[in-house]
């Protein structure tokens, strides 16, 4: 199906002279193209590059401040081809004409043309004027792709239901949905396949992603329990987290060993969290000021900078897990990449995308059973939150108290101090190994 969304435009892009883009309608990129102007140079390499089209291609989306500047001009609700003209100020280098892919009266998606002025006298039609014959065909084009795009939403529905059963469903029935599923997805799903886990996923419209990342099957959003950890350092002691929302997402890989084609989505997914958080720009929002852009437009940088919502709340964040022969091996990977996902929102320095291989020791804490162990859960409390980072720190620093009271900004005889507490607390002997590793596992697994 993404082999003929790059035919049909391809089609446009010749039908009119200009090199054009494809988009659906959460401004993911689906394909691109340039046109060849027949004297050995390709319209659309240079001189028809602005910023905003630069972004999108590289980011395989466009910020939320991009999609509120162009929706304001009415694109989600036309019915025909709007001109748009160009705006050096949001970055808008090149005037373009935006053909709305339509099905069913809703708008499915957007193919772009770049005009950098030889398509200023193209009719686009109106009351009482006939389209140009290119705009026509051009429309005839972007309705058949409105139809595949259509399709593909019903078929990436069906799929993402499936696999929620497979992953989150009754156990009975798995064996069911994941034979259902193989049926439902292209070619079977015969070759190898990844697991991308993003979390928490919370952006302003909490439905799982339509169609629009490459090599991305299905994805399905779920609760998953005792996942509520952060970067705050230790919990609480005692009881189970809340559970929280993640997205799945299926994606197929080239060899079991390539999983690029799942990191590069889940960079893209958690780009989509952020351009959808709450606070972000919504559908049908107006420019700050009639005819301006956004200020991170205007500036032209990315969005997805910030990735949290809520002050002191932890970033989104995703994990990858390792790719599987096929998609009977779904539920291992899904299980590897939530666990990687958690052990990104426990240590940021593992983020914004861990790798399973490359969690190390979460490896393992993941695999743990929730709540904390007896000998610690003082410790644990809120009211001694401190004493529980002295800790950490100090056996992170593999228990030299030069280095810990240096990397605490406090004098030994203070770290001597909060230590001796700790063991009173705890009962535990910091210089035995054992009860150093038993109190390590227990702080690190509370961040979980």
């Amino acid at each position: 199906m993404r082999g003929d969304y790059q035919r049909l435009v391809d089609e446009v892009s010749a039908a009119l002279g200009a090199p054009a883009t494809l988009e659906d309608r959460d401004f993911v990129l689906i394909a691109f193209g340039v046109h060849d102007t027949g004297d050995g140079s390709s319209r659309g390499v240079s001189s028809l590059m602005d910023p905003v089209r630069t972004k999108s291609i590289l980011h395989r989306r466009s910020t939320a401040a991009v999609r509120a500047w162009f929706e304001a001009y009415g694109i989600a609700r036309a019915t025909g081809p709007l001109r748009i003209p160009p705006d050096p100020s949001a970055g808008v280098l090149t005037g373009r004409i935006c053909l709305p892919a339509r099905h069913d009266g809703v708008v499915r998606g957007y193919v772009w043309l770049l005009d950098d002025g030889h398509l200023a006298d193209v009719e686009l039609g109106g009351p009482g004027r006939a389209p140009d014959p290119r705009i026509a065909q051009a429309m005839r084009t972007a309705a058949r792709i409105g139809a595949l795009l259509a399709a593909e939403t019903r078929a990436g529905a069906a799929a993402g239901t499936l696999l929620y059963e497979v992953l989150a469903g009754p156990a009975a029935g798995r064996d069911a949905a994941l034979a259902e599923l193989r049926d439902t997805l292209p070619g079977g799903a015969a070759g190898p396949v990844a697991a991308v886990a993003v979390l928490p996923w919370r952006p302003a419209d909490p439905a799982a992603p339509g169609p629009g990342l490459p090599r991305t099957a299905a994805t399905a959003v779920l609760a998953v329990p005792g996942a509520g950890g952060g970067r705050g350092g230790a919990g609480p002691a005692g009881g189970a987290a809340a559970p929280v929302r993640a997205l799945a997402a299926l994606v197929l890989l080239p060899s079991p060993g390539a999983v690029e084609p799942a990191v590069t989505a889940a960079e893209q997914l958690l780009h989509a969290a952020a351009g959808r958080a709450p606070g972000a720009a919504r559908s049908g929002a107006p420019p700050t000021a009639p005819g301006e852009a956004p200020a991170e437009v205007r500036r032209g940088v990315p969005g997805g900078a910030r990735t949290g919502s809520g002050e002191g709340a932890p970033d989104t964040v995703a994990g990858v897990g390792d790719g599987r022969a096929d998609l009977a091996g779904l539920p291992g990977a899904w299980r590897e990449a939530l666990a990687a996902a958690r052990a990104a929102r426990a240590a940021p320095h593992l983020g914004p995308v861990a790798r399973w291989p490359g969690i190390g020791p979460y490896r393992l804490l993941t695999a743990l059973p929730g709540g904390a162990d007896p000998a610690v859960a003082r410790l644990l409390e809120p009211a001694h939150a401190e004493l529980a980072r002295t800790a950490e720190v100090y056996l992170d620093h593999a228990g030299q108290a030069a280095r810990t009271a240096a990397a605490l900004g406090i004098h030994r005889q203070t770290l001597y101090y909060r230590l001796s507490r700790v063991e009173e607390l705890t009962g535990l002997d910091l210089a035995a190994g054992e009860d150093r590793l038993l109190l390590h596992l227990a702080l690190k697994s509370a961040r979980l």
